[in-house]
């Protein structure tokens, strides 16, 4: 996994561990945040410096980083003291974090997860940032990039699609043909199963219950559309709604052609499976591709959009979560700080960035796209046509909502599907706490 290459557990809303932590058998132990903190300095910290907290702690991130900030260093001759934590206990421990003396610069993510942190007056405002950078980034991307006051918050690196990959020499070799329809979809798992394969890979064991939620995102937009899925993230809209239970009736319809033991497996080894040529199929983001090591593999990936359920809605909705930096409330060295947000937003740093992690794409549309293969050019393209682009449920909701109560309920549930009454109930009732008129 990258510092934001995949969606991740959500971040804890302050408070609300207590309350809803038993719902689904949650112990506190289980819940805790391990700690997380600066390397920043005092109230004198050195003027030259810049302290960046980060969490990509593994090697294609760490590198794709280092080499943006040694670009930067160069170009401005301010030094970047990188805080680097492993991603899920940045995840957990973002609330303190941002309370205590976090670092200058962080890494985050644009849309509801950063107007959640800007809404409690965590972050501080990036408006001059934009002032040099804005005229490289599309409108959407620069409503991403604003809190509910209008104000700049963000500034995005990277962007990348989920979507239903597989090997294009799989599919060749056994006569498939891609989906466009529930139904084409349905009968291609069918008919992968019957050919001694897994139709589609699973893995959400451990920290990776996160993953579950591509495949319950695209079954609520496809089934219900953009405008319903975004309500039911907001928590405007009940979740024993008739259109919820009708995501869990088309979710279980699905789960026979999951691999099995999804829950006692990670996400990389589900995707291991697919390059193995032992799951057919893999609804994944294109963070994918960090697990090939070579190029022959990489080549023969593909993708195609999660197939159409209602016709209304088609298949004008993207998953495409869009990852950046925000500025810390109180920092040390803010026109250093502010020196590098302007940077990371350029294209120069995004062109760097993409040299060394391949798997994500620049969302400064002034970047070169001259490096990227045909994966990312098709993804490219995807995102491009959308209609509509959801950032993926733990950054659309209440973190708080998602990470207690959403995602533990949805996982229990995929162990043993039925029609979900229950299970909805029980999201429901603790919707309130969470959300307020």
């Amino acid at each position: 996994m990258t510092q934001a290459s995949r969606p991740t557990p959500a971040a804890d809303g302050p408070g609300r561990r207590g309350v809803v932590g038993g719902l689904f058998g949650l112990t506190a132990a289980a819940l805790a945040a391990p700690v997380l903190t600066a390397c920043g300095g005092g109230p004198s910290a050195d003027p030259k410096t810049v302290t960046f907290g980060s969490n990509g702690a593994d090697a294609t991130p760490k590198s794709a980083y280092a080499a943006v900030t040694e670009a930067f260093h160069e170009q401005s001759g301010l030094t970047v003291r990188t805080n680097t934590v492993d991603h899920d206990t940045f995840q957990k421990g973002i609330t303190s974090y941002l309370q205590g003396t976090p670092d200058d610069v962080f890494t985050w993510f644009a849309g509801y997860r950063m107007r959640y942190f800007a809404k409690k007056g965590l972050v501080s405002p990036v408006d001059d940032v934009w002032d040099t950078i804005g005229d490289g980034f599309t409108d959407a991307a620069k409503q991403l990039s604003r809190g509910e006051d209008g104000t700049y918050y963000s500034v995005p690196l990277y962007t990348y699609p989920w979507a239903v990959f597989h090997r294009k020499s799989l599919f060749a070799e056994r006569g498939y043909e891609v989906p466009a329809t529930w139904d084409e979809f349905i009968a291609l798992a069918k008919r992968m199963r019957d050919d001694g394969l897994a139709p589609v890979a699973s893995g959400y064991g451990g920290g990776d219950t996160w993953s579950v939620l591509g495949a319950f995102d695209y079954l609520d937009l496809r089934a219900n559309g953009y405008d319903f899925h975004v309500s039911l993230m907001r928590g405007e809209t009940s979740w024993t709604d008739r259109r919820t239970r009708r995501v869990l009736d088309l979710w279980r319809e699905l789960t026979p052609y999951y691999q099995r033991s999804g829950g006692g497996r990670s996400w990389q080894d589900a995707a291991q499976s697919l390059l193995d040529k032992k799951s057919g199929m893999a609804v994944i983001g294109l963070f994918l591709g960090q697990q090939v090591t070579d190029e022959e593999t990489r080549a023969d990936l593909d993708f195609f959009a999660f197939p159409e359920i209602d016709p209304a809605h088609g298949r004008d909705a993207v998953e495409a979560p869009t990852d950046g930096f925000m500025l810390s409330r109180g920092p040390k060295n803010p026109d250093g700080a502010k020196k590098l947000l302007a940077y990371l937003g350029g294209a120069n740093a995004e062109e760097t960035y993409m040299k060394a992690d391949p798997s994500n794409l620049a969302a400064n549309e002034k970047a070169s796209t001259a490096s990227y293969d045909a994966l990312q050019t098709k993804s490219a393209e995807l995102i491009g046509s959308a209609r509509h682009i959801s950032q993926f449920a733990d950054r659309d909701s209440d973190p708080g909502f998602v990470s207690t109560v959403v995602l533990p309920g949805l996982t229990e549930w995929l162990g043993h599907p039925d029609d979900g009454t229950a299970t909805l109930k029980k999201i429901e009732s603790q919707r309130s706490r969470f959300f307020t008129a």
